[in-house]
C-alpha cells in the first residue's frame, strides 16, 4: 500500500476573487462539503495513514477544519446531532495530518518538493487540493493507479482524461504510446498548457498522481520557467529522459474531475454536488425545473 500523500494547496486563488480573498478556494464548499474534504476522505479510502498540506498564506482555515473540535464536538453529542458528528470525525478516518507552509508561490513543482522530506524514499500519492474527482466506487481510481505503480514497477503514475481540442491550452497534457491493458498506457512526453492544433493528445492530467522519490531529484534539477515558477511536467520530462517509465491511467466514464479553479467549473461542481445531496437534492431539482424558463427568477 501507498501510506502518505502530499496536497498541494498554496495557490492564490486570483481567479475566484473575491471569495478567495480571505477563503482558501480549497475551502469552498461543493454541496455540504468543502472541497479538500473529499479529497482527504478519497485519500482515507485508498487506506492513505498520513497527509501533507502545502499551504501558504491565508490557508490557516485548512488546518483549523482537520482540527478536533472538543467543544462543537460535545455539543453536537449533547444535542443528539450523531449525524453531523460523524460528517466531522476525521479521526475515524485513521489519518493524521502534517502541515507545512510554500514560503512564496513558485509552481506546483516547489510545492511537491517540500514533501521531500515528509516522504523520505517512500512512494506517495499528489492529489491536487482544488480538483475532487467524482465517482461511483470512491477511491476506485487510486486504487487502479496503485495496481499499475506496483505491477509495472514504474517510477510514476499519472491520471488522464480526455479534453475537447479547444481546452488542451489549459492543462497539461500527455503523449502516450500504445496500450499496455485497459485505459493504461505508458507515456513518452508531457507538455504544459500547448497551444491548440500543437498537443501531442487531448489527455490532460487529471490532478492525481502517484511518485517514487527520483521525483525529488528531477525537481530540484528543474529550471524555473519565465515566471519563476518550477513546473512538474518538466521535472517528469527529466525522469523520462533519465529513462525512467511512467504510465497514463484514464479515467473511465463513471469518473469525473471537478476542477473549481474558475468561477464558471466551481459554480458548475457546485450544483452538480448540490444536486446529488441525499437530503435536499430532490427539493433543489424539482426547484430548478419549476423555474427553469423563468428568466426573471435568475436574474
Amino acid at each position: 500500500m501507498i501510506t502518505k500523500a502530499v496536497i498541494p494547496a498554496a495557490g492564490l486563488g486570483t481567479r475566484l476573487l473575491p471569495i478567495t480573498k480571505s477563503q482558501p478556494k480549497e475551502m469552498l464548499p461543493l454541496g455540504s462539503k468543502p472541497c479538500i474534504q473529499y479529497i482527504v476522505e478519497e485519500l482515507g479510502r485508498a487506506a492513505t495513514q498520513d497527509i501533507l498540506f502545502v499551504t501558504g498564506q491565508k490557508k490557516r482555515a485548512i488546518e483549523d477544519h482537520f482540527d478536533t473540535d472538543v467543544e462543537l464536538n460535545r455539543m453536537l453529542k449533547m444535542g443528539n446531532y450523531g449525524d453531523l458528528l460523524d460528517e466531522i470525525d476525521f479521526e475515524a478516518l485513521g489519518q493524521t495530518f502534517f502541515y507545512t507552509r510554500q514560503r512564496y508561490p513558485a509552481g506546483l513543482g516547489d510545492a511537491i518538493s517540500y514533501g521531500r522530506d515528509f516522504t523520505a524514499n517512500e512512494p506517495f500519492y499528489v492529489a491536487l487540493g482544488d480538483s475532487v474527482i467524482y465517482e461511483e466506487r470512491p477511491a476506485a481510481l487510486l486504487e487502479r493507479m496503485t495496481e499499475v505503480f506496483r505491477e509495472r514497477e514504474c517510477s510514476f503514475v499519472i491520471a488522464v482524461e480526455e479534453v475537447e481540442p479547444e481546452d488542451v491550452r489549459k492543462y497539461g497534457i500527455v503523449s502516450i504510446g500504445p496500450a499496455e491493458g485497459d485505459d493504461i498506457h505508458p507515456i513518452t512526453d508531457l507538455v504544459e498548457k500547448p497551444p491548440v492544433g500543437m498537443a501531442p493528445s487531448n489527455l490532460a492530467i487529471a490532478a492525481r498522481y502517484i511518485f517514487d522519490s527520483s521525483i525529488y531529484d528531477a525537481l530540484q534539477s528543474t529550471l524555473p520557467d519565465s515566471r519563476g515558477e518550477i513546473q512538474l511536467t518538466n521535472a517528469i520530462r527529466i525522469l523520462l529522459k533519465q529513462g525512467k517509465c511512467g504510465y497514463a491511467v484514464r479515467m473511465t466514464n463513471g469518473q469525473r474531475r471537478y476542477d473549481i479553479g474558475n468561477m464558471e467549473s466551481y459554480y458548475k461542481a457546485f450544483l452538480d454536488f448540490a444536486l446529488r445531496d441525499e437530503r435536499y437534492g430532490y427539493s433543489l431539482r424539482q426547484y430548478i425545473n419549476r423555474n427553469l424558463g423563468k428568466e426573471a427568477t435568475w436574474r
